[in-house]
Formats: C-alpha cells, structure tokens, sequence
C-alpha cells in the first residue's frame, strides 16, 4: 500500500543475551528504581523462575519490595487493586513483571494506579487517558509470543460488568524489555507452539495489513524468518539456550511490528474465540491464520505472495513462479501447523481443541464484527461472511 505518511515508535530499551538479567540493577539505577515489587503468576514462581531474577538484584545490592505471585490466567481489577495495595504499603518504586500476557497486562495496569494516584482504574480505560510518565516498569517476558513487553496496551476485565476494559497509550509501554532464555527454558512444547504461533501471526497481520510501513515491515519479516529457523530448533532442542533466545528475539520484533502497523481479521476472530470458549489466544491465533489469509487473497494476493520469502526462505522463494507465490504462502503455514500438531498436539481445527461447541460458532461471529481489530483488515467481513470462516475452520 503506498502512503506517505505513517508513525513508527519503539521507546522500549531491550536487553537482551544469556545474561541479560545481570544487567537489571545498572539499568534500575539509571532510571533511580532502589526497592522494586515483583509481579508473577504462581505457575512462573513454581517453575523457579523467580530465583535468578532475585539472584541478579542481590547481586547488584537491590532490595525487593515484595513478590505478587497470584496473577491468574484472566486477570481483573480487583487483582489490580490488591497488587496496588501492596506496592503503596512496601513503598515500592518500580515494577519488575515476569510472566506472560496476563501479568504483564496486570503489571502495566498497576502502574497506571500507582502513578497516577487514586484506585479507579476504569476512569483511564480507552485511548488518551494517561498524559504523563509513568513509573518505571520493566518486564522479563516467560513466553515467546504476546510480544506485550514492547506494545502500548493492556486488556483487563471489570470485576462488576465482566467486561474486558482495553487501556492504550504510549506512557504504557515499559522502559525496559529484558530478553533472557533462562526465562523460557521451562516452556513446555505445546505452549512454546502456541505462543510461537501468536507471534507469527502479529507478524503476518503487520505486514499485510492496511497500515502496514516501511519500518514496521522490516520487524515484520525478520520476525517470520526468526520464528521459521527456531521454533523446530527449539522443540528439538529445548534446553537450547542460544535458540531459546533467538525465539524470543523474533517474538520481540512482531510486537514492535504490530504495536505500529495492527493486527486484523485474525485477531478479531481469536479474541472473540478467547472470549467465549477460554481457549488459549495463541492456539486461536493458529486456527484461525491459514483461513483468514485464504479470505484476504483476493485483495492481498501480491502482499501475501512477499511472505513467501522469509516463510519458506530465499531458494524456495525464487524456485516458485510470483503467480503461486501466495497460494504456496498459505500452503507453508499449514505445513508447518500440521508439524506442530504431531510434535506438540497444537489443534488446527475448532473441534480438534475440543473446547469450541459448533453451537458457539454464531456467538463467535457476532462478537468478531464488533472488534476494532477489523478495521486494518484489508477486506471487510460481514457476519455471514466471519460465520462461513469459522465453519471452514471447524
């Protein structure tokens, strides 16, 4: 798509490498973070993760306010409430979030209350909301795949209405993204995929989308080619910490990618699967992938085409003739799809999650055509046409 003018912005430091954690208390003090909190979930503190995160702070003399260890998978804003509570008795000065998506969308929404003051979260919900600084905030991502530790949104849920409440702003994005491989080593196979997977597609979605740009490309392919070469690595290797890291890596630049170009019809879908039937979003991400680029062909056949390179890689790529380029695109996710589900069990279809009832199917689509991520898709859905998706993906 050709447009002259676009906005690309990425204020996260990263820190990334073997040691990468080692480095947390210099980067705490240039930013006069003295007695951080950590926020975590139980499973990340069960799988010791915690350990060589407290280790390096005691290295470097930095005392902890405490650890938050009940982060649950949908987290809401009593948890929110709760984790502020403790910040403000312990006199914390900063947070170090470890986990995935819900306790990083925690740790940013606890951040709003603590520097801003006051315990209504809703009242900075939407777009616009926050006008200053926030405290610092850094963030040792376990998983692969949300990419949230470089983007400027938070997703939590009211407690009173049950609504998923977004919040965005560029003053949620953390000051620091620390990249450590030690950080998903404990990643069992079938998450590794699925978290792969959800970074593949905030990839795909960037590049081929409607506000898609020269920077935000160039995140875009290296993270397909990032996530082509290691995640078979990784599952063949998974005490690998040299592949572990580069996984990471790519996941890392399809956050970047996404949080400045937007994801699509994909996600519109996947968050409103997420919604109903509490199937994983990166599992719903790879259901959906192969069937929305399918309904985009039409009008994103060239763009659809380009993947094709860092997908399958150059010798492929220039073997194939430009007209089979797209079809063979979507032929290689499948492929690579059908290898996760013998290697890790990763569902390809709805009724192989065996969490999705064909009785939901028009729920689904209903919700999908409310979402905002639609609006950068390149080709509108109607509900007919969102329903007629989810039967082919069934």
């Amino acid at each position: 798509m050709s447009r002259n003018y676009y906005e690309f912005f990425n204020p996260v430091k990263i820190v990334s490498g073997n040691e990468a954690l080692e480095h947390m208390p210099y980067e705490m003090a240039s930013l006069g973070v003295r007695k951080p909190l950590i926020i975590t979930d139980g499973g990340v503190l069960q799988a010791g993760l915690v350990e060589p995160v407290k280790q390096a702070l005691l290295v470097g003399e930095v005392p902890l306010a405490g650890i938050y260890s009940d982060v649950p998978p949908d987290s809401s804003t009593s948890v929110v409430s709760a984790i502020t509570q403790l910040y403000r008795e312990n006199g914390a000065d900063g947070i170090i979030a470890i986990g995935g998506g819900s306790v990083i969308d925690t740790s940013k929404a606890v951040n709003i209350l603590v520097s801003e003051g006051g315990n209504d979260l809703l009242a900075y919900s939407g777009v616009g909301a926050l006008t200053k600084r926030l405290k610092p905030l850094f963030i040792l991502p376990t998983t692969a795949g949300t990419g949230s530790e470089v983007t400027k949104v938070a997703v939590i849920r009211d407690d009173a209405s049950g609504r998923k409440v977004p919040y965005g702003s560029s003053f949620l994005m953390p000051d620091v993204a620390v990249l450590d491989p030690r950080m998903t080593l404990t990643l069992p196979p079938h998450i590794t995929a699925a978290t792969a997977m959800d970074a593949l597609t905030h990839a795909v979605e960037a590049f081929i989308g409607t506000a898609k740009n020269p920077l935000s490309d160039a995140y875009a392919v290296a993270a397909i080619n990032g996530i082509r070469e290691n995640l078979l690595r990784v599952l063949a290797m998974p005490e690998s910490k040299d592949v572990r890291l580069k996984l990471a890596e790519s996941a890392t630049m399809a956050g970047i990618a996404f949080s400045n170009s937007m994801v699509g019809l994909v996600h519109a879908i996947g968050h409103s699967i997420g919604a109903i039937t509490h199937l994983p979003h990166g599992v719903c991400m790879s259901l959906m992938l192969p069937y929305v680029l399918e309904y985009n062909l039409p009008k994103c056949e060239a763009v659809i085409g380009e993947l094709l390179l860092p997908l399958a890689g150059a010798d492929f790529y220039s073997r194939t003739p430009a007209g089979q380029r797209p079809v063979e695109a979507i032929m290689y996710i499948r492929a690579m799809r059908d290898e996760l589900f013998e290697k890790t069990g990763l569902p390809r279809t709805l009724s192989e999650s065996g969490k999705v009832q064909e009785s939901q199917l028009e729920d689904i689509a209903r919700m999908s055509i409310d979402d905002g991520a639609q609006l950068y898709n390149r080709v509108d859905a109607s509900y007919e046409q969102v329903l007629a998706l989810l039967r082919a993906a069934w």
